[in-house]
């Protein structure tokens, strides 16, 4: 026999009954044997008093998986891991799924469609731009930071064809845990000719692009349409771009030409393929004090897609040499693919580490 105490503590406001479900009750997720003990403003308790096998795995749970336990940042994250007999286990769960989401609809940005054809006069064109606001953007006079993001009709459409990052709903559970005051600016990308305009030349296939003139449009166009018409920190340790794919190629390109903008890269799955001189090439360039670049990659993306990041990490870092106050983090995850989903995943973590983490 062996005695073993569970101490959950949560968010309170949520009234369903909260479940264990593991390797000593073959996963299920609504066993009665195993239901907490509310034990005071979300606070749970459960006393065991029976034969247990470790180490142990397990899960909590509302009732269903549908309603599973989520990390700090709303993802479904690894099951709970106990190697060796301990008397008391002391566990914290941020959030829960609902019908297989996670949310916090209360603190969901305002999404403000700027204009749906924008001017984009560096290419004779125009484009979809949509801010999302802090939920309560209207009721105070704070200045935000921004970030400008790529590929805006993956970014919070629930109907996107390739998948969402659900930014919306990711910010609305950065919100709850107290750090989501950021304005994100969403640019839709040029539908067929995607490629194209984010494409910086350098590819014998792809041909010169317009990447630098679509940086430019950024730059020049809307940064000072944005900080004009909404309450934001202009300054550059206030302002980073991001994006994922070739996404994320154009934004490396915009830190590169605007350092002086752009304090904070977000860089996941770029198409480095496009520029394989990028790292030795573009690298070159002199960062003013305090940037941060944050690069994500998946091991099951591109057979390339893990060294040619890590080649821009190193050239990064040769940098870092130079440039004592450029910080740069890379996340890794072996079984990573390169989808909009996943990058929806990665995104709280970025933000967080790119404009709220304290300086090492």
């Amino acid at each position: 026999m062996h005695q073993l105490t569970f101490n959950l503590n949560t968010h309170p406001d949520d009234d369903r009954p909260v479940y264990i479900a593991g390797n000593f009750n073959d996963w299920n997720e609504r066993d009665e044997a195993f239901r907490m003990r509310n034990a005071g403003v979300g606070h749970y308790v459960l006393e065991l008093d029976r034969p247990l096998d470790f180490p142990l795995e397990y899960k909590y749970t509302r009732g269903s998986w549908d309603s599973v336990e989520a990390n700090e940042y709303g993802n479904s994250g690894d099951n709970r891991y106990v190697e060796d007999p301990t008397p008391v286990i002391g566990d914290t769960v941020y959030f829960w799924q609902a019908y297989g989401n996670t949310d916090a609809p209360e603190y969901r940005p305002i999404i403000d469609v700027i204009s749906e054809r924008f001017e984009i006069p560096q290419l004779i064109k125009t484009r979809r731009i949509a801010a999302l606001l802090p939920y309560n953007y209207h009721e105070t006079d704070k200045h935000y930071p921004v970030l400008y993001l790529q590929d805006g009709q993956n970014l919070f459409d629930d109907h996107a064809p390739y998948g969402s990052w659900e930014v919306d709903k990711k910010l609305s559970l950065m919100q709850r845990r107290g750090f989501g005051d950021i304005i994100v600016i969403s640019i839709d990308h040029a539908q067929e000719e995607r490629i194209e305009e984010y494409n910086p030349g350098g590819h014998p296939r792809l041909g010169k692009g317009q990447g630098r003139e679509y940086v430019r449009f950024l730059a020049e166009t809307l940064k000072p349409f944005v900080d004009k018409n909404f309450r934001t920190l202009p300054d550059r340790l206030n302002t980073g771009i991001g994006g994922s794919s070739m996404g994320g190629l154009i934004s490396i390109w915009a830190g590169f030409m605007y350092p002086e903008l752009y304090s904070k890269l977000m860089i996941f799955s770029p198409s480095l393929w496009v520029n394989p001189n990028i790292h030795f090439h573009a690298i070159r360039f002199t960062m003013t004090m305090n940037s941060r670049v944050y690069v994500y990659a998946g091991g099951a993306e591109s057979k390339n897609m893990l060294p040619n990041v890590q080649r821009f990490k190193n050239a990064l870092l040769k940098q870092e040499l130079t440039e004592p106050d450029l910080e740069i983090e890379l996340s890794v995850d072996p079984n990573g693919k390169h989808t909009e989903s996943r990058w929806g995943q990665e995104f709280p973590r970025a933000v967080e580490w790119l404009f709220f983490k304290e300086p090492a």
